[in-house]
């Protein structure tokens, strides 16, 4: 039915919004091109669609999605609404996704929303998190459940999404959907999609999806384990390649599967040989990037057939090669000594191996961590590292602690990217901590040791030389000239000067423009200038005609005589403790042999 105006009454809107956050001036953090898919954007417009397939609403409601990542496309809340008006009918604004950082600026759409006269739900790591781990809901939350918004906790199959939907559309919508006590089975459920005019505004044109969720391990600082539980549920090898041929179809080949630790499904080679059957029978060329532990090496085969499934890409959760460290933030299943026969592995087969190395465990200082990045460099041979400050992230086992102990933790959720630091350190001073984080990204990303890494992919026939030095060179870029960190960077920076966070002035045009002109000619003239200063170097690597006959500590074949030879297992806090730890456990499973023997 439509009015004389032409506005249609038999409409429902839900525009799906994954929120940025704001930066250190307090500009919202966008790009031309962004570089991390969002899944949860992905997961909610999958159920979202099997809604309207089923027709939820009835079969005379038209309902209509919107997906945007503001990471790199800007939010006009009026202009949303102008549009919604235009059209006609009833909408529901869903905030998806929202991380702690995030969750200031949601709230800051969410308002804007609200004074259109718009219905707004807010969920993701914040919402899920706090109500799991709380007894009482956080000021932040009270503030914003007491200005009319909504909140989604836990997760939306199994219908839970048609229930949000009917009473959005009646104007019913609760102040709180809790979810958490009950976290349904993803097996056989409508599958992640985001369309392809949003999957390419992301650099490699990468969507995104799950495969399992959940995590048994109980690491202190993390908040997967508490959101999405510690019992772990999985999709079908069926519903992987549904998902693959549906995104094929529309051409999109390349793919984050975000599972905390794809080597803990319990399908892992169900699903690998599914992906090897399209790419080897049927020519599929997708490509993967994964996240595994460090004793995924163990699994028999499995590097292999991750190979073999287009795994070009690992991300791998390192955390600290500090013992002491692990012990203290429950990373028992991290073992020192397998890290370098692990990473070589993956190396070998020419998978760039990304690594988190996290800042501010008990026993860190300024000069212990540096100490232990020139380790690093030397004897593993890792691609890409990252950096983390030790946060406790609202939802974490952490955060909850220091809580109940009346500790000091910044006020401002907007820091909490694990890229600021948000508390203080036993050891190290606030600015020595700062210090630390920053001084330990320009340790890593050294054109001397930029050129080892290219060294040692070169002197393998597929390393990928090129593809490591490309990314290597972005990554120190995020850092050195656009001060974000790399997993929230992109290709040329956006800021609009009327979205800048409340409380901050907007600047004046004649300000504004000419600094936002000069700063990224700025930056683009020193990326050009390191670019110039590196390239020499690397193309002279591969073009040596020796440059497979180069080796070095890091990919010299691991063997058991590392334990002595090796700074990692004899320079880092507590690794000889732990050594010997690790050597009467094996012999106690050797006796045990023995004797059922």
């Amino acid at each position: 039915m439509a009015d004389p105006a032409g506005r249609q009454s038999n409409l429902f809107h839900f525009v799906m919004i994954k929120p940025t956050h704001y930066d250190d001036d307090g500009y919202p953090i966008q790009w031309l091109r962004s570089a991390i898919p969002s899944n949860s954007l992905a997961s909610v417009n999958g159920l979202a669609l099997d809604c309207q397939a089923r027709k939820v609403l009835g079969d005379d409601v038209e309902m209509r999605f919107t997906t945007i990542d503001e990471t790199n496309t800007r939010v006009r809340p009026e202009r949303i609404a102008r549009r919604i008006r235009r059209a006609g009918g009833r909408a529901l604004i869903g905030l998806i996704g929202v991380q702690s950082n995030q969750f200031p600026h949601a709230v800051d759409l969410a308002r804007a929303f609200k004074r259109e006269g718009l219905q707004v739900a807010i969920g993701g790591f914040h919402v899920s998190g706090c109500l799991s781990m709380l007894k009482e809901m956080p000021p932040e939350m009270v503030a914003a459940q007491e200005e009319g918004f909504s909140f989604f906790a836990g997760e939306l199959e199994e219908t839970r999404l048609d229930q949000v939907f009917c009473d959005a559309w009646n104007g019913t919508l609760q102040p709180v959907y809790n979810f958490m006590n009950d976290l349904p089975s993803i097996d056989g459920t409508p599958i992640p999609f985001l369309p392809p005019d949003h999957v390419i505004k992301t650099l490699d044109g990468r969507s995104s999806f799950d495969l399992g969720r959940g995590c048994p391990f109980q690491c202190s600082f993390c908040t997967i384990i508490n959101v999405q539980g510690r019992k772990s549920r999985f999709r079908s090898p069926d519903d992987l390649e549904r998902i693959i041929r549906e995104n094929y179809d529309q051409k999109i080949k390349r793919f984050f599967i975000t599972d905390d630790n794809f080597a803990r499904n319990k399908d892992w080679e169900p699903l690998l040989d599914r992906l090897i059957k399209l790419r080897e029978q049927e020519g599929l060329g997708i490509k993967f990037v994964i996240q595994v532990d460090t004793l995924c090496h163990k699994l028999p085969g499995f590097i292999d057939k991750c190979v073999r499934a287009g795994v070009n890409r690992v991300f791998i959760g390192l955390e600290n090669i500090n013992p002491e460290n692990l012990l203290a933030a429950k990373k028992r299943q991290n073992k020192i000594t397998e890290y370098r026969r692990m990473i070589q592995e993956w190396h070998r087969h020419g998978v760039m191996t990304y690594a988190g190395y996290i800042l501010g465990f008990p026993a860190d200082t300024r000069e212990s961590i540096l100490h232990d990045i020139e380790i690093i460099k030397k004897e593993l041979p890792l691609d890409l590292l990252e950096f983390f400050f030790l946060t406790p992230l609202p939802g974490s086992e952490d955060h909850k602690t220091l809580l109940s102990k009346g500790v000091w933790m910044d006020p401002d959720l907007n820091k909490y990217d694990l890229h600021h630091r948000v508390t203080h350190h036993q050891k190290m001073s606030d600015q020595e901590w700062e210090d630390a984080y920053w001084q330990a990204w320009d340790a890593y990303y050294t054109p001397e040791h930029i050129a080892t890494v290219v060294r040692r992919a070169a002197s393998l026939k597929h390393g990928r030389a090129k593809s490591k030095f490309r990314l290597m060179y972005w990554f120190y870029i995020m850092l050195k000239y656009e001060r974000v960190h790399p997993l929230e960077g992109g290709f040329f920076r956006m800021k609009h000067r009327r979205d800048r966070r409340p409380g901050l002035p907007i600047e004046p045009r004649f300000v504004f423009y000419p600094r936002f002109v000069w700063e990224t000619a700025a930056k683009f003239a020193g990326q050009l200038g390191l670019l110039v200063r590196l390239l020499p170097t690397f193309l002279s690597i591969i073009r040596d005609p020796k440059r497979r006959d180069y080796s070095d500590l890091a990919i010299a074949p691991a063997s058991d005589e590392d334990i002595d030879e090796l700074a990692m297992f004899q320079e880092t806090v507590g690794a000889n403790a732990a050594i010997a730890r690790q050597m009467r456990n094996e012999a106690n499973i050797e006796q045990a042999r023995a004797n059922v023997a």
